[in-house]
């Protein structure tokens, strides 16, 4: 008997065995939110551990999905991620009406990524991108009772639907160059034409907004606002990760041969998209707001290791967002136990919480580190793999910008810092008690940030995996 087809997916197989699971709890209509909750917990947990085993290079539906090793730790990188925000979220979901409906849209939503980074073909690619983009704006709803809530649904929906429109219609001028959707002919028969690269600048615009790479991230801070935490911390890290490892694998497998044309293209998109990114997160106070714009910023480094074309600047871009899933998430994680219990999302509402809160304070004053690229955490090495990354093409103009914008963006995250240890202020946030769930969630996120960076083997191991793309 073949089992191809159940080794290529089963990350995709267990996700909708979840969201069936949730939907029978759902109409039978006796479950508790706590036993959803622990229903859900519980088959995140084996989709993860079941994720680390059967490997293996496998093609189905005549090439047109894929698993490679690669693709599977990636992919358990996400089921990581989600299981993370789902934990710490706890507060928030415990007391939500539509707790069911939430995991059920956040699995699809991650199960459109997965077919989406499995896809060699455009269509498949498409459906997958469809997929996990339609979830996401219900969910930037979900706040019902929230009218900012309901404008981050509207600017969410119509800043993709104009992303997808621009994908696809470089999709279709690439069909009728090429007359076909599967990756590896369109990418034998590219010759450089005027309207193949026509057709290249539309499909990057796409991803681009997906990204938000500037000038196409204008939708991101107000989605980023409106959005429940859970929800926001989704977009920022498990959305982006999904789309950075999908653009790397269109980059390389598809456009290769137009390589001195986005090239330039990455160059300048990565210098312009750190500076504003960085500008723009100097003058924020609302901390989500504040994490679009450092998010946006993060992009442009990982943009830099992208336009190395080569298995270093994969093994780069994995391994650093890898480090930004663990040092993001804690911050999220700290930020969705206080607005969860008090509702303050404000920069100027941290003032004295180490007084008040020292474990938050420290949990968010590490992650911030991390994000910084300060030593030791892992944040430095994510970093350090990325410029070196981007050293390797001898852009030593890049490399001298992207250095000048760290040094920037330790301003702001350390302002915070000084905000949570030395500010006073006469009205400090009450001593916040959170749950095991909670904790489990930021000793993960705190054990990630201290240690994968001198776990030399976590980055050989991807830098292995990364030579199969």
């Amino acid at each position: 008997m073949d089992l191809s087809f159940l080794i290529a997916m089963k990350f995709e197989m267990m996700i909708t065995l979840i969201i069936f699971v949730l939907l029978f709890l759902k109409i039978d209509g006796r479950a508790s939110n706590q036993t959803t909750i622990r229903v859900a917990y519980g088959m995140l947990v084996l989709n993860l551990v079941l994720g680390f085993a059967g490997n293996v290079y496998v093609e189905i539906f005549n090439g047109m999905f894929r698993s490679t090793p690669l693709l599977a730790f990636e992919k358990n990188m996400l089921n990581l991620a989600t299981l993370i925000i789902a934990l710490s979220s706890y507060e928030w979901l415990r007391n939500h009406k539509h707790l069911a409906e939430f995991f059920m849209l956040l699995l699809s939503s991650l199960l459109g990524m997965f077919f989406m980074m499995s896809s060699c073909n455009m269509l498949m690619f498409y459906l997958g991108l469809e997929l996990s983009t339609i979830p996401l704006a219900a969910l930037c709803n979900f706040d019902l009772h929230k009218k900012i809530s309901s404008e981050a649904a509207m600017k969410m929906i119509l800043s993709s639907a104009f992303s997808s429109a621009i994908l696809l219609f470089g999709v279709s001028l690439l069909y009728g160059c090429t007359g076909t959707f599967d990756f590896k002919m369109i990418s034998a028969l590219l010759t450089g034409s005027t309207l193949q690269d026509l057709a290249f600048i539309l499909i990057f615009s796409g991803f681009a907004f997906k990204l938000s790479v500037v000038p196409f991230h204008l939708w991101t801070a107000d989605v980023y606002e409106g959005s429940p935490i859970a929800v926001t911390a989704f977009l920022s890290v498990v959305s982006k990760a999904a789309m950075s490892f999908v653009f790397i694998s269109v980059l390389y497998t598809v456009f290769g041969k137009l390589g001195s044309i986005w090239y330039a293209m990455l160059a300048v998109s990565a210098v312009i998209t750190m500076i504003i990114g960085n500008l723009f997160a100097l003058r924020q106070s609302n901390l989500k707001r504040f994490f679009a714009f450092s998010s946006i910023a993060q992009v442009g480094y990982l943009l830099i290791s992208i336009s190395s074309v080569s298995i270093l600047g994969v093994a780069s871009v994995v391994y650093f967002i890898l480090i930004y899933i663990f040092s993001n998430l804690a911050a999220f994680g700290v930020i969705s136990v206080i607005s969860s219990l008090t509702g303050k999302e404000s920069i100027e509402d941290y003032k004295g919480l180490y007084a008040s809160n020292p474990k938050l304070a420290l949990i968010m004053a590490i992650s911030l580190f991390s994000l910084a690229g300060i030593p030791p955490t892992a944040g430095f090495f994510g970093k350090l793999f990325l410029l070196t990354a981007g050293a390797s093409v001898h852009n030593w103009t890049l490399i001298i910008i992207a250095s000048l914008n760290l040094i920037i963006s330790l301003y702001y995250y350390l302002r915070i810092v000084r905000v949570m240890f030395i500010d006073e202020t006469n009205e400090p946030l009450v001593k916040l008690n959170f749950s095991i769930n909670e904790t489990v969630a930021f000793l993960i996120c705190v054990l990630g940030v201290l240690s994968v960076g001198f776990l030399r083997g976590v980055y050989e191991l991807i830098f292995g995996l990364s030579s199969g793309l």
